[in-house]
């Protein structure tokens, strides 16, 4: 775990988040600032800095993020209307917390293109 990393303090229990889904090895949780009814972060409680670095180093830990994601989506409700992933990495694709995390959006139409 990082210290100056937000999301591993959330793991760690030190900065308080409203928790949806947690298994040994990923955490779930709302985002403070939702882009949608449903906005959900997936995160792995190990350190990466992005989806591509936790892909590379560990693969079943990245197929274990994509599974939380999708059963996030059944307990907010949006599994059967439909709901977009969203992995940005890197500062043109807007990541602002450089720890790798999964944006489950739902509840509500999302345009396409995106952004």
């Amino acid at each position: 775990m990082s210290t100056d990393c937000l999301f591993c303090r959330i793991v760690e229990g030190s900065v308080p988040s409203t928790i949806v889904h947690e298994t040994d090895s990923v955490l779930a949780f709302r985002d403070i600032d939702p882009q949608a009814d449903t906005h959900i972060l997936v995160i792995p409680k190990e350190h990466f800095p992005d989806a591509a670095s936790m892909a590379a180093a560990d693969p079943k830990l990245a197929g274990e993020v994509l599974a939380a994601a999708g059963e996030v989506a059944k307990i907010d409700g949006v599994d059967a209307s439909g709901y977009r992933l969203v992995f940005n990495t890197g500062a043109d694709a807007n990541q602002t917390v450089f720890h790798a995390h999964c944006h489950v959006l739902g509840g509500r139409n999302l345009q396409w293109p995106p952004g």
